[in-house]
């Protein structure tokens, strides 16, 4: 290894790739209902946290308010983000209706918790510390418009 070369943490490599690639992934509740409360939103962050460990793909950032939640994922190039997502949604669905029954029942009647619906955005080149902002501000102008 070269001395003028210093590793960066958000590169990985594996057998025959190097790789960083980051996703914005957004998800709200089924009919934009606000189930989550603080307490909520820290257990859907450790399910989520849990989730992506078996899927060898990093957390990096999550943040969310009463309607929805946003993930900043590092994942490598095998992980279809389609099968994540699903696999996150439903998951977290579970545990937060067996962890928070007659909250969860007051805001969300139907056996589903999840809008089908998701944002997933690729981050580019934008520096990680851009998109860990942009997740972290108040969303001052969902409740004002």
């Amino acid at each position: 290894m070269s001395p003028r070369w210093e590793p960066n943490p958000h590169i990985r490599t594996g057998r025959t790739v190097i790789h960083t690639l980051h996703a914005h992934l957004v998800f709200t509740p089924k009919y934009r209902r606000g189930p989550f409360t603080d307490e909520i939103l820290r257990r859907c962050e450790d399910v989520m946290r849990a989730v992506c460990a078996d899927f060898e793909t990093e957390l990096v950032e999550f943040n969310g308010e009463t309607d929805h939640v946003h993930l900043l994922v590092h994942y490598p190039p095998k992980v279809s983000l389609s099968r994540l997502v699903g696999s996150l949604k439903s998951v977290c669905a579970r545990r937060l209706r067996q962890e928070f029954p007659e909250h969860i029942r007051t805001y969300l009647w139907s056996d589903h918790f999840w809008s089908p619906l998701y944002l997933v955005a690729s981050c580019g080149s934008a520096p990680l510390s851009i998109i860990k902002e942009y997740m972290n501000q108040r969303w001052c102008s969902a409740t004002t418009t």
